[in-house]
């Protein structure tokens, strides 16, 4: 793994804990942002994926597995509605040690790949039809994106779905649910 991969890595879970660990205001603006992020990320990190023999299937591995991981992420972020209408999310300690497995797990296998289990790898991509390590990390980032995608999906349709409080004396309800961004397909 280069210094730039590893920076990369190091900073994108810095990214995700720093603005999510703790109590934080939900609204439409943290909903879309990774969403844009992962988006951007993609259109510059896979252009060129390989899809060769399984190189595809392999990235649909990556999609399913990110996605998974993704929901459990969205779970393990509590949501609650504050007094004054607004959503609070609160992420902890699993929160926290799933995403610095998830990413500490990428970065191992990146270097267990180009070092002491090089030929293991390369070993199981021939026989399974892989083209190569470009493929593998088209599947990680595939995996990545999709991790992020279904986590703020989860939120989003958890914000969705917070009783909304009626008024003091009867007066019905206060604080609708926000209507969330449409976001074009």
């Amino acid at each position: 793994m280069t210094t730039a991969q590893w920076l990369l890595n190091l900073g994108l879970l810095v990214f995700i804990l720093g603005s999510n660990l703790g109590t934080r205001t939900v609204t439409g603006r943290r909903l879309v942002l990774p969403l844009a992020l992962a988006l951007l990320a993609g259109i510059l990190l896979l252009p060129d994926a390989p899809a060769l023999g399984n190189d595809t299937a392999l990235a649909a591995i990556g999609a399913c597995a990110g996605t998974a991981l993704g929901i459990v992420a969205g779970i393990f972020m509590r949501l609650e509605r504050r007094s004054d209408g607004s959503v609070a999310s609160r992420a902890g300690a699993a929160y926290a040690l799933l995403w610095i497995l998830v990413i500490g797990g990428r970065i191992g296998f990146a270097e267990a790949a180009t070092g002491w289990a090089s030929g293991a790898v390369r070993d199981f991509s021939i026989s399974n039809h892989i083209s190569g390590g470009e493929s593998w990390t088209a599947a990680f980032v595939v995996m990545a994106l999709a991790m992020v995608g279904s986590r703020v999906l989860v939120t989003a349709l958890r914000w969705r779905a917070l009783p909304v409080r009626a008024l003091p004396g009867g007066g019905g309800a206060s604080h609708a649910a926000p209507r969330l961004p449409v976001i074009p397909a």
